[in-house]
């Protein structure tokens, strides 16, 4: 298997070379040549079980075949995937998949885990700096799967008070190899910097980099994983393919859905459910895309204008709008529709959302508006608590902090301060 890129103009490179790499040299997102359906025997195995652990060694195996052994995957995946992802039921015909039950209480936690083991594997020993902008839950999941491993750096650019109190206490209270730094700015000026880094040849000869978000195959793969959770026959578990509904900001965790459903993954359809930060679904309605600067809103891990995995979507599809509508419609709600869901849903059933969950439930319930016979799932991407800013004051209840976080809140800060420009953070990596 090689690793193409999404703009078509690189040479393919093995799953080595991409997962250091981060991006290609057009500056397109690495993507697997091809998409192989898993072999039947694979499927059947994944019919059988709602460990984790064994799917992700069944899927990672069929994926990452040509590049380590099925037992060496196995390790790793058994060492970073040591916490559960249930599917949980909701209403009768509603499921969440809670993705945030790993150390950091995010969904992040499963591809972050993944990807730093992964980098560890092949590594040689020469000194790696991880640079990843982040929006909120995927500085805290990177900074905690890479703490403290040798001869890793880890810098987490961040918008400077446009995170929540618990992300950021996540994100910088570690220290040791963990570098924090507010940005002033949003989480597109982070990303703009982390991007002007990647294609600054002469850091690069001073500095090897190599991305920690969904821009990395190492990142992305692992994500692949928590959708054949969805295949197992159990009782109460999904008779017939579902609905699926993501919550969509840089729009990785769909794109590994989309991944999964090339792979067999029997699902009916995806929506993409964002906040106002609506590029996507707009594009999906009326043929534009239109990438603008974001906008904050109370899903702030969401608020993205310009998501890269897109990028990836649209080579999949070959820029076909009709084909991806097949498989994607798309969808937005406003802050106090989502604040409003979260008190009411609560209050109802006694199911607690965070406010990027509540988008995806909220996608999910327009969709099943039109289609009375169907199932659905949606993800359910971070603990309420690490939301409680939002939470507690829709549901007018304290929301209890679960221990990790609670000892996060304890330790001091050490943040780095920089403008939203380049040659600053050129000096701070190069230190």
């Amino acid at each position: 298997m090689k690793w193409v890129s999404s703009r078509g103009s690189s040479p393919p490179v093995s799953f080595v070379d991409a997962l250091f790499a981060g991006t290609a040299p057009d500056g397109g997102l690495y993507m697997p040549e091809r998409f192989d359906p898993l072999p039947p025997a694979t499927l059947d195995a994944l019919r059988h079980t709602t460990d984790i652990v064994e799917i992700g060694s069944l899927v990672g195996a069929h994926l990452l075949r040509d590049e380590m052994s099925a037992s060496d995957l196995a390790a790793l995946v058994k060492d970073a995937l040591d916490f559960p992802v249930p599917l949980v039921p909701v209403s009768d015909r509603v499921w969440a998949l809670e993705l945030f039950h790993g150390p950091t209480l995010a969904f992040k936690d499963v591809g972050a885990r993944v990807q730093a083991r992964l980098l560890h594997h092949f590594t040689d020993g020469t000194p790696l700096t991880i640079l990843v902008a982040t929006s909120g839950d995927t500085g805290s999941a990177v900074a905690q799967a890479f703490h403290r491993v040798p001869d890793t750096r880890v810098v987490v650019l961040y918008p400077e008070g446009k995170v929540s109190d618990v992300q950021e206490a996540q994100m910088a209270s570690l220290g040791d190899n963990i570098t924090a730094v507010a940005v002033a700015g949003t989480f597109d000026d982070c990303q703009r910097l982390v991007k002007q880094a990647f294609a600054d040849d002469d850091l690069r000869t001073h500095v090897w980099l190599t991305p920690a978000n969904s821009i990395n195959l190492g990142r992305l793969l692992p994500q692949v994983f928590y959708y054949f959770t969805l295949m197992s026959p159990e009782p109460a578990r999904l008779e017939k393919p579902p609905i699926v509904s993501v919550p969509s900001g840089n729009f990785g965790s769909l794109t590994a859905g989309l991944i999964a459903k090339r792979l067999g993954l029997a699902v009916e359809r995806f929506v993409a459910s964002t906040n106002v930060n609506d590029v996507v679904p707009e594009y999906l309605r009326t043929g534009q895309y239109r990438p603008r600067p974001s906008i904050r809103t109370v899903a702030n891990a969401m608020d993205v204008g310009a998501p890269s995995n897109f990028e990836r979507m649209q080579a999949m599809y070959n820029q076909d709008l009709d084909r991806l509508r097949h498989d994607v419609s798309g969808v937005a709600f406003e802050d106090q529709r989502v604040l409003d869901e979260i008190r009411d849903m609560y209050h109802r059933t006694g199911y607690l959302l965070d406010p990027h969950g509540a988008i995806a439930w909220l996608g999910l319930q327009q969709a099943m508006a039109t289609s009375p016979d169907a199932i659905g799932v949606f993800l359910a991407t971070a603990h309420p608590a690490k939301f409680r800013e939002v939470v507690e004051p829709a549901i007018g209840e304290a929301v209890p902090l679960p221990t990790v976080l609670a000892d996060a809140l304890t330790r001091p800060r050490h943040s780095v301060r920089l403008p939203a420009e380049y040659p600053a953070l050129a000096r701070l990596l190069r230190s």
